[in-house]
């Protein structure tokens, strides 16, 4: 006699459908909607949007990628945090020239309301520079990191990444030394959040 087969299990039809929003510092537009099985289990979820995603403004927005990650769930919608935020590679690629130099440098950094943010500068000369004229520039940024930064919550600093505003502000203190082709963020990560106990795992 053939064994009776059980009736399979729908995993589907458990799950539900809910609309996560970015955070204050994006006005909490929404980003996904997304099929979770429970709230504990979206809890942590990271999810990758570009800044065109949420402005559709310039199409070129498309080459800045920005992590957010689930942080509760209230019914049928999630709130995020700021997790990452990073140049496409194909935009990486586009910027790097013959005969001119790369010049990189990754600090850490405090604001206002206590959470703590890698960064990683990448700034591109018009022309080879020798190692002390690129030991100045990593100063120079470093210097307008330090004395800005501090000074930001987490939402004008998320605001000031994503828009640009830190590049040219140290554009600005370049400009006074050298000119150089670009300026840019080529990666921020949420490295510890204002609860000095909680400290994030890698996405």
């Amino acid at each position: 006699m053939a064994r009776r087969k059980g009736r399979v299990k729908d995993k589907w039809r458990e799950k539900r459908w809910i609309t996560v929003n970015a955070p204050d510092s994006f006005n909490n537009v929404p980003i996904a909607y997304v099929p979770i099985t429970d709230d504990e289990d979206a809890s942590g979820r990271v999810l990758e949007v570009t800044l065109y995603d949420i402005l559709k403004g310039d199409p070129s927005q498309h080459q800045y990628k920005i992590y957010f990650q689930i942080d509760k769930v209230d019914g049928d919608k999630a709130t995020t945090i700021f997790k990452r935020f990073e140049y496409s590679k194909e935009f990486l690629r586009s910027l790097v020239r013959r005969g001119s130099s790369k010049i990189n440098f990754i600090i850490d950094i405090k604001t206002k309301d206590g959470y703590i943010f890698r960064i990683k500068v990448i700034a591109l000369t018009h022309r080879q520079l020798n190692t002390s004229r690129k030991h100045a520039l990593r100063l120079i940024a470093r210097d307008v990191i330090n004395k800005t930064v501090p000074e930001m919550t987490i939402e004008q600093f998320v605001q000031a990444t994503c828009y640009s505003k830190i590049n040219s502000d140290i554009m600005a203190a370049f400009k006074k030394v050298i000119r150089v082709r670009h300026v840019g963020l080529e990666k921020v990560k949420l490295i510890r959040t204002a609860d000095k106990e909680t400290v994030l795992l890698e996405a």
